[in-house]
């Protein structure tokens, strides 16, 4: 007669068990060692940060170093031939179902790990069971659940948790958050928030949002996003086991200036993220009042197209279609400005080597040919940024 172990659960309530046992484990990857390791977003007590530590080595077997030193090189490097896992680069089909293996195989690089591992644990701990015995660790926990749930059942729930992480986290959030999904801030990756609910994989969902505020310990934006970590966090702050470091910028928004300063110039570039996103609500505006006049000249085709492409980052364009909207922005002198205006908008927060006084001068600049345009969102949109507050 099989060992039937301490538990002896309907299958509902093994269901359950995986499911809070796995839940646990997405909460110490997205609350440790993503937002308070990799990113310093927020400080962790001893008390959660060693049941996190513990709870990691045995469920996943990962090593903060390697786990965090990955994540950053990601963000050095993103969508280039040197990011570790990106689907625009490899291909979703390989990160989707072999992140893990990509990421084993940058855990192996002594370059990364110098580099990029710098700031986590190296006490006893680490250095002695952790690092050393990390597959101890999900032996060890092979062990705890035959001896709570029994043979059969123990080794189901041993296998889902030992690919829930592979699967969400390497595989999902590294390959579908960079490769479909919406997107509320134009950064330079192909990050996008998967779903607006973060629930399932601990608020990560929300993938866009990281990249655009990648030191907030707060991955949701918009009032309709659901960040759970950021839950989670919030109740170890009452607690007192927890520290919030960092979050996203709220725009403030004062009144409008007639010359440009400095606070106003450092509240644009802060958030450059909210400006860039109202930017391009007003030119989705000035889209549709001129596509009833290219109607004429362009079918519904080359329209759709032409929607996408002012959506993007011009730079980011392939040739052919830097191409084709050129030749449409020929025909039509307002999208042609307003295009214009966006890459001399974005140049301010570009250009590093510009003195204060420089940008300042360019910002008041921007904002006088806007008002001068005719064009009535631009008018607008100057007013706005003429508004913005630190």
């Amino acid at each position: 007669m099989p060992f039937p172990g301490v538990f002896d659960l309907p299958w509902w309530g093994y269901l359950l068990v995986v499911l809070v046992m796995t839940h646990v484990t997405i909460a110490a990857v997205t609350i440790y060692l993503h937002r308070h390791q990799a990113h310093r977003a927020l400080e962790l007590r001893p008390l959660p940060s060693h049941f996190f530590r513990l709870w990691l080595w045995l469920t996943t077997g990962m090593v903060t170093r390697e786990w965090a030193a990955i994540h950053r090189k990601h963000h050095a490097k993103c969508e280039t031939a040197e990011d570790p896992h990106s689907p625009q680069v490899l291909g979703l089909s390989r990160v989707l179902w072999g992140g893990v293996f990509l990421y084993v195989k940058e855990s192996r690089r002594a370059e990364t790990m110098q580099r990029y591992g710098h700031g986590t644990p190296d006490d006893w701990l680490e250095r002695h069971i952790y690092t050393p015995g990390q597959k101890l660790g999900i032996v060890l926990m092979l062990a705890i659940d035959f001896a709570l749930f029994g043979f059969v059942p123990g080794a189901l729930i041993w296998g889902v948790q030992m690919v829930w992480i592979p699967f969400w986290a390497a595989g999902v959030i590294n390959g579908v958050g960079h490769f479909w999904g919406y997107r509320n801030f134009t950064c330079a990756d192909a990050s996008t928030n998967i779903v607006p609910w973060g629930i399932l994989i601990g608020g990560e969902e929300l993938h866009n949002n990281h990249h655009a505020y990648a030191t907030s310990a707060r991955l949701s934006n918009k009032w309709y996003e659901f960040d759970i970590g950021w839950l989670y966090i919030r109740l170890l702050e009452i607690l007192g086991q927890a520290r919030v470091k960092k979050v996203a910028p709220i725009p403030r928004l004062t009144r409008v200036r007639q010359t440009i300063d400095l606070d106003n110039l450092q509240a644009v570039i802060t958030h450059r993220y909210d400006v860039m996103a109202k930017y391009m609500k007003s030119l989705r505006q000035i889209y549709r009042e001129e596509a009833e006049k290219l109607k004429a000249s362009l079918d519904s085709r080359s329209l759709k197209a032409l929607k996408r492409w002012l959506g993007d980052d011009v730079d980011a364009l392939t040739a052919e279609d830097r191409q084709q909207l050129d030749a449409v922005l020929e025909k039509n002198s307002r999208l042609s400005l307003v295009v214009d205006m966006r890459h001399d908008l974005a140049a301010l927060w570009q250009r590093s080597a510009a003195t204060q006084e420089e940008l300042i001068s360019r910002l008041q600049d921007w904002c006088r040919r806007a008002e001068a345009s005719g064009i009535r969102q631009l008018e607008e949109f100057s007013l706005r940024l003429r508004s913005y507050a630190l």
